[in-house]
């Protein structure tokens, strides 16, 4: 039977350390969120991230654009949002509505408010092996996978999707932690043999159940990003109770990697208040 990766339990020892940290430091961080719209799933996580500032002593702020704003209209925010010193990070919100031109509004964010992790700038110092911003939920996966001491030098490890969100920077962070890395995709060939080759696997495809039993490899490590609604219930991608008995160690959903992803989140905003603000992106 697999050890259950218990996300919540590790985010909140994680949260609690960073409360400390803040209570003992000088900073007063803070965090902005921007969302347009009222796609009920997106204005729920916003409840939770500001919750989450206020367990740790992290201000924050929203800002609520209407869902027919323009692209113009939310550079406005962003560009706001950059000028004022008191606000350390900043997070848009995702998905944008298709009216919105997603990479403009993510390239606007000044880098290094950009606590998501997505501005291009981070993002290619994740892929020079120089991280300072890493997207909150690989983040949040590495942290846990090294709280439960999992070696990753030398594994297989194989993620499904590639999102700038999730699988492209997973991938990296994976390679620069020594592992050997197969990305896979909607064009790969022969998925399921591929996934079977993976010692460690992480999927976010965002298909209810699609990871079977007969996928895995037997001793896996089995990272669950998917988040679905199947007859009801909220779900991932991987068929947890069946993949459960063959793999090592596995995430639950709910329970696993969503957690880690907002105190990795916390992590980054705390960051951010100690880079300060200059015109220079170092």
């Amino acid at each position: 039977m697999a050890t259950i990766l218990d996300g919540k339990k590790i985010a909140d020892m994680r949260m609690e350390i960073l409360k400390k940290e803040i209570e003992a430091s000088s900073l007063h961080p803070r965090l902005a969120t921007v969302i347009v719209g009222t796609d009920p799933a997106s204005q729920m996580y916003i409840r939770m991230k500001h919750r989450a500032c206020g367990q740790v002593g992290i201000g924050s702020v929203g800002m609520e654009l209407a869902g027919d704003a323009t692209t113009d209209q939310v550079l406005h925010a962003v560009a706001q949002l950059n000028d004022d010193t008191d606000i350390n990070g900043i997070l848009i919100q995702l998905p944008l509505p298709k009216q919105v031109d997603f990479e403009r509004v993510i390239a606007a964010v000044h880098p290094k408010k950009d606590v998501d992790g997505f501005h291009p700038f981070n993002l290619g110092l994740l892929f020079s092996a120089r991280p300072r911003f890493v997207p909150c939920t690989p983040q949040g996966i590495m942290t846990l996978l090294a709280e439960y001491r999992i070696a990753l030098a030398g594994a297989r490890a194989v993620v499904i999707g590639r999102s700038i969100e999730v699988g492209h920077p997973m991938s990296a962070l994976l390679t620069n932690a020594d592992a050997t890395v197969t990305l896979c995709h909607s064009k790969t060939k022969n998925l399921a043999d591929e996934i079977r080759q993976g010692d460690i696997l992480v999927s976010a495809i965002g298909k209810a159940h699609f990871i079977t039993r007969d996928m895995v490899k037997h001793g896996a490590v089995v990272i669950d990003v998917g988040i679905n609604q199947l007859n009801g219930k909220l779900v991932g991608d991987v068929d947890f109770a069946a993949v459960t008995n063959i793999a090592s160690a596995i995430t639950p959903v709910p329970g696993g990697v969503g957690p880690m992803t907002i105190a990795a989140l916390m992590e980054n905003t705390y960051r951010a208040a100690g880079l300060g603000t200059c015109e220079t992106v170092w």
